[in-house]
């Protein structure tokens, strides 16, 4: 059940030009709030707001915020001239119109991904060692990321997200489905795909879900299995799909040892195309252990398998000060899991210069 309350704002500093981070009491009580502006309209000191305060009552990991509802004293109201019919969050008490890049389109010709290469990911941290993978090798190559609306809906509660623009890791943000707030807007996932090839100019694009994936205790019920999908999309429309494996030797859960099955169900039960799956390098018997696992569920078969140096993106991500956290490790805590995700994008990288055909 939805749960809001009325708090009054002490404190409200702009992240972005969409989103304040706000400080709020809320019955006498501190608190931190997120306010998506592009909805809610801007906050000042002594403001009052209703907040929903659903996920901080049931101690959800949200990092501990509420998040602005509206602004009481000064209710917003988006303008009728505005441009854009395409209503996000629909059916619910925050759709709102945006103007996505299909209604600037007016062919219905169906567009190629004329052999881009994709990178699939399943957990949002993973974007920034993927983008600092392809970096590294072609600091020229321009990146969109394509945010899915399987996690987080708004791009604008991504502090990462933020980070790599600014360090300019990745060139163009893009959000698809019920996501909103991206640089541009897409109706679905394949479409936007299409946006990051013809109107992103991506050379390189990192399709993930935003932050707050969804898992259980399942063979299906986490929300990273669409990176099975995304393989799907980016084959059928011409692409050239490469899976981000997620990896680790530091989760104690058996099921995400080494290589999780989040995807390796992904890739056995969901892609019925086939996927570049780079493996990175490190020691021999983890090698061997992964393609045990790999051989295991005859993904040799169904998917080419290759070897790529995660080294020099995290390399780089150190070299520009960028601590990526996810789980709560960083890159000394699991070094597998950065690898792995710095590989894929090493991976798209060599795709463009021609060391890698496949």
């Amino acid at each position: 059940m939805l749960k809001t309350k009325i708090a009054t704002v002490i404190r409200a500093e702009a992240l972005d030009a969409h989103c304040q981070l706000l400080e709020i009491d809320v019955e006498g009580e501190k608190r931190k709030a997120f306010a998506y502006t592009d909805l809610t309209g801007l906050f000042a000191v002594g403001d009052q707001a209703l907040v929903n305060v659903t996920a901080t009552a049931l101690k959800l990991g949200t990092g501990g915020y509420d998040f602005a509802i509206t602004n009481l004293s000064r209710p917003s109201a988006q303008s009728a001239d505005e441009p854009g019919h395409i209503v996000k969050l629909r059916y619910t008490p925050l759709q709102h119109s945006v103007l996505t890049e299909e209604e600037q389109e007016s062919s219905s010709e169906l567009p190629s991904l004329q052999k881009l290469p994709v990178v699939a990911a399943g957990l949002h941290s993973q974007i920034a060692m993927i983008a600092a993978g392809v970096k590294a090798k072609a600091p020229q190559a321009r990146i969109a990321y394509l945010m899915t609306d399987a996690a987080a809906l708004p791009i604008a509660f991504s502090n990462l997200v933020r980070m790599l623009l600014e360090k300019k890791l990745i060139d163009e943000t893009i959000t698809c489905g019920q996501a909103f707030g991206g640089q541009r807007e897409a109706v679905n996932l394949y479409s936007g795909l299409v946006v990051t090839k013809w109107k992103s100019q991506a050379d390189v694009v990192i399709v993930c879900q935003g932050p707050g994936n969804v898992g259980t205790d399942t063979a299906l019920g986490y929300s990273g299995i669409e990176v099975g999908q995304i393989i799907n999309a980016v084959h059928s429309l011409g692409g050239r799909p490469i899976c981000c494996l997620r990896m680790s030797q530091a989760d104690r859960r058996e099921r995400h040892r080494l290589i999780s099955h989040h995807s390796l169900t992904a890739l056995s039960k969901i892609a019925l195309a086939a996927a570049l799956v780079p493996v990175p390098w490190m020691d021999d018997s983890l090698t061997e252990e992964a393609h045990r696992q790999l051989a295991l569920l005859k993904l040799f078969e169904q998917h080419e398998i290759g070897s790529f140096d995660g080294q020099p993106g995290m390399d780089l991500l150190e070299r520009e000060a960028i601590d990526v956290r996810s789980m709560g490790r960083g890159f000394d805590d699991d070094r597998v899991f950065s690898l792995a995700a710095s590989a894929a994008g090493r991976a798209a990288a060599e795709m463009l210069s021609g060391d890698f055909e496949g």
